[in-house]
């Protein structure tokens, strides 16, 4: 039993053995499938910030354009940055933006078709491209915060679609 599910329960933590200990899980035998996932966060900040952005006169030049590489770059490095999640081959990654009342809106979708999904590299390329945004509006406004960095949707797998509650 680990972490109160046993081998095999749905509960189970697949990146732990039956001692605790922790491993890369083995998606050799798995099928390749379709697999696309989801993932969306927020920076708040002042309206001097967001207004620059919007202007396109930032301190340090184009924040979304930038922001926008570095997640795409960020989602493609995940397998090097969190050390049990393997190296993906990824097929598409999209890095988008929307303003919102005092906030910023990061959403990145990842697809593949692989043994393994790609929610971790999608919400590693919002996580990266919101705190571009942050480095490159830091001299603004260094009060910036980032939150929601979260799944919302993901397909494909053995367990399927799976949608964040509203």
């Amino acid at each position: 039993m680990v972490n109160g599910a046993m081998d095999g329960e749905v509960g189970r933590l697949t990146h732990l053995d039956s001692e605790g200990a922790a491993h890369m899980v083995d998606v050799g035998g798995k099928p390749a499938t379709a697999r696309r996932a989801v993932a969306s966060g927020r920076i708040t900040m002042s309206a001097d910030v967001l207004d620059a952005i919007r202007a396109g006169n930032a301190p340090k030049g184009d924040v979304l354009g930038t922001a926008r590489i570095a997640g795409i770059m960020a989602a493609k490095r995940t397998g090097d940055l969190i050390p049990l999640c393997h190296p993906l081959g990824l097929e598409a990654v999209s890095v988008d933006f929307a303003f919102e009342d005092g906030a910023i809106r990061a959403t990145a979708t990842a697809s593949l078709t692989g043994r393994t999904g790609v929610e971790m590299e999608a919400m590693t390329a919002v996580s990266i491209a919101l705190l571009t945004i942050y480095d490159m509006a830091k001299a603004i406004d260094k009060g910036m915060l980032i939150s929601e960095v979260r799944l919302i949707a993901k397909s494909g797998g053995k367990s399927g679609d799976w949608n964040a509650p509203l």
